[in-house]
């Protein structure tokens, strides 16, 4: 064109082109740098959330989520959306599950093995994260910790050994106890395999497990009165998302109301007035999840990606409980308390 231009004949007729030129190559120059910025921002990465009602109940374990996610760079409606799903009964899990699917999301994140298992009928090509997974290999979520296989990987809290070792923490901490209660979730997938280890560890200990199942907060009541019943004056809650948060602080109420010592798997239930907890650092296994879904986001694959373990665990003891129920907790266990709750 501008070959052209320069052939033409007459002073004006190309001083008006070459006005012409420069004016459509200076807009072409400022539209350029604008496509080329167009091209170069990403789409949003997309990842699915899976949670049980009420959300405000993940307060703090999204919050942990998001302080790794931050710093790794990401920041939500700029370079990735969570679509969060909420669940009011684990029954509705399946469903969800297949919505984040015809979402198309790039990921999903399945909290523990209740979210991964529908997740995981839901999908066998998107990518799953999980944060504190009780037991993946126990319950075939995972092949080895080291070699997950498949589209599955992330953190797990290892419930089947964390189980036994709060009864025998509890068994410590009231030595007379000769009956003790379990309370598990028919509906966690981890339970079976980890309600295995706890009656393995009661043999050990000479003492008599009495499991009652729990499905629904509806069954707490019933199932202390099974435990009363049976002689049973202290029970081990194997942490479940039935046990947690508001659910888990009527247990914890209940529980005192009728005189019995509980071993949670949550430290929120001590603090809600439980008797001890011995637990996993949660928060901290979410945040660690974050570098998972940058990993997954970047293109790693879950089968390459080992499963990490928990490296924080804490025990909990509650005194004014302790107190109020005539406990008498042993100076050796308060001596390994991470806290204590005057």
């Amino acid at each position: 064109m501008l070959g052209l231009l320069a052939r033409g004949s007459g002073m004006q007729f190309d001083h008006l082109k070459r006005r012409d030129v420069i004016k459509l190559l200076g807009g072409a120059a400022a539209a350029w740098p604008l496509a080329a910025r167009a091209q170069q921002t990403p789409k949003p990465a997309r990842i699915g959330f899976l949670g049980l009602s009420p959300a405000s109940a993940w307060t703090n374990r999204i919050e942990a989520l998001w302080a790794g996610l931050h710093q790794l760079g990401y920041a939500e409606g700029k370079n990735l959306i969570v679509d969060y799903q909420w669940a009011e009964t684990v029954d509705q899990l399946p469903e969800l599950a297949a919505l984040l699917v015809r979402n198309k999301v790039d990921l999903i994140f399945a909290p523990a093995s209740t979210f991964v298992e529908p997740a995981r009928r839901a999908t066998t090509t998107i990518l799953i994260i999980f944060a504190s997974h009780a037991d993946p290999v126990g319950v075939g979520h995972a092949q080895s910790l080291a070699h997950p296989g498949g589209n599955i990987t992330g953190l797990s809290m290892l419930l089947t050994e964390l189980a036994a070792k709060e009864l025998e923490i509890l068994h410590e901490a009231v030595p007379a106890a000769a009956d003790i209660g379990v309370l598990w979730n028919p509906t966690t997938p981890s339970h079976d395999v980890a309600l295995r280890s706890v009656q393995a560890a009661a043999e050990s200990l000479a003492v008599r497990l009495h499991p009652v199942p729990t499905r629904r907060v509806d069954d707490f009541d019933a199932a202390l009165a099974t435990l009363a019943a049976e002689n049973a004056n202290c029970f081990v809650a194997l942490a479940s998302p039935v046990t947690y948060e508001e659910n888990g602080k009527h247990l914890t109420q209940l529980a005192l109301q009728r005189g019995f010592a509980g071993m949670f798997g949550f430290k929120e239930n001590v603090q809600a007035g439980g008797l001890m907890s011995y637990s996993a650092d949660v928060d901290d296994l979410y945040r660690r999840s974050a570098v998972y879904i940058d990993k997954i986001l970047k293109g790693a694959k879950p089968a390459d990606l080992p499963i990490e373990q928990a490296s924080k665990y804490e025990l909990l003891i509650n005194l004014k409980t302790a107190k109020a129920l005539g406990v008498d907790i042993p100076a050796t266990v308060l001596a390994r308390a991470d806290e204590v709750i005057e």
